[in-house]
């Protein structure tokens, strides 16, 4: 499975932007496809994820109802809706697809894309 991250770009505090992810490759039902992201020094951490062709999503509690994944099966794209942005958004944004859906833990996750930077000014 090879993935594309585009969408990533600036904006200003309180916009929106949208994220695509197009997978490649084989992909089944029940895989779970997941964003997190990465800020200037600190860790990577979870998003959102929802499983593929299969309904349902975990959010990050601290982004529900700003944030919100959904998916296009026709085009084998999802992606990560983002509203009412903050600086703190700021972040590479990654997609990643695991054998197992609706996981948190970056461990799940066995294909990875390259990356999209949000930049998010005050």
């Amino acid at each position: 499975v090879q993935l594309q991250a585009s969408g990533g770009g600036s904006v200003q505090a309180g916009g929106s932007l949208r994220l695509s992810c197009t997978a490649s490759g084989r992909m089944f039902s029940g895989f779970g496809v997941a964003w997190f992201r990465q800020a200037p020094g600190k860790e990577r951490e979870f998003v959102a994820s929802i499983s593929w062709r299969g309904g349902g999503s975990l959010y990050e509690d601290s982004l529900k109802g700003r944030f919100t994944i959904s998916d296009d099966n026709a085009k084998d794209t999802v992606y990560l809706q983002m509203n009412s942005l903050k600086p703190d958004d700021t972040a590479v944004y990654y997609c990643a697809v695991g054998y197992t859906s609706l996981v948190k833990s970056e461990r799940a996750y066995q294909y990875w894309g390259q990356g999209t930077l949000v930049t998010v000014s005050s």
